[in-house]
């Protein structure tokens, strides 16, 4: 759908000014807001390269100049509304990790770990979470500050966020982690990474098989490839049993 049939020009706006002739600071955050939603569905509905800051100003209803004086340049506006996506995104995963910590203790930690797996699905394969991942990507060669932000502000977040609940659980007895950063790293790889990769190449979020896949991977994730340690045992002397192949 294109971006001009819902988001409309309008009169521009008369700001509320200060006695020195700028804007006060209210009105400054109220127009920095208003810049970033109408930035923010503009590269939704056009994508990156067909979004100008012109029309960006002519919708929210505000001077050119104000814009470029504020963001400097497209790259400088989309690294804004970027940000202000991924805090977004990473807002129900804290949510989420908070919850689950101050649940019932009789709720296993395979449980616990759905109920975060599940929402982090729902929050990184949703539209926008897609078509942003898609305009970064498209994006990384040419900006690479841009990819950088995605993954500092991004990916690092989502795995310190993740290790801090891996922390919780560890001081509680729940689990037994050396490292929980790289087990967060690993969690969310075997959990999301996958759908989230089929979504940003255009494949249909199937919610039941999602579900299925990330179930399953939880139950890998916390018995290890292994498997139980007696489980270990047998097959390697089952193996040892057999004869080598000629």
């Amino acid at each position: 759908m294109a971006a001009s049939s819902t988001v409309s020009a309008g009169p521009r706006r008369e700001v509320p000014k200060s006695r020195g002739g700028r804007p006060t600071k209210t009105a400054a955050i109220e127009r920095d807001l208003r810049l970033i939603e109408v930035a923010t569905r503009l590269f939704l509905d056009r994508g990156f390269d067909a979004t100008s800051l012109d029309a960006v100003a002519e919708a929210a209803r505000v001077s050119k100049p104000t814009v470029y004086s504020r963001y400097g340049d497209k790259r400088g506006l989309f690294a804004a509304v970027l940000r202000r996506e991924i805090a977004r995104w990473l807002a129900p995963l804290s949510a989420a990790a908070e919850t689950q910590l101050s649940s019932a203790s009789d709720i296993s930690v395979e449980q616990r770990l759905v109920e975060i797996g599940r929402e982090m699905l729902t929050f990184t394969c949703g539209p926008d979470a897609v078509a942003f991942s898609r305009m970064m990507t498209s994006q990384a060669i040419n900006f690479p500050d841009v990819a950088k932000l995605g993954k500092e502000e991004g990916w690092m977040k989502a795995v310190a966020t993740t290790a801090r609940f891996f922390d919780r659980l560890v001081a509680q007895g729940a689990l037994d982690i050396e490292d929980t950063t790289i087990a967060a790293e690993v969690f969310l790889d075997v959990v999301v990474g996958h759908t989230h990769r089929m979504a940003t190449f255009g494949t249909a979020l199937e919610l039941k098989a999602a579900e299925k896949r990330m179930r399953t991977a939880i139950k890998l994730f916390l018995a290890g490839a292994l498997g139980p340690a007696d489980r270990v045992q047998s097959t390697t002397k089952a193996s040892s049993r057999r004869r080598p192949p000629r």
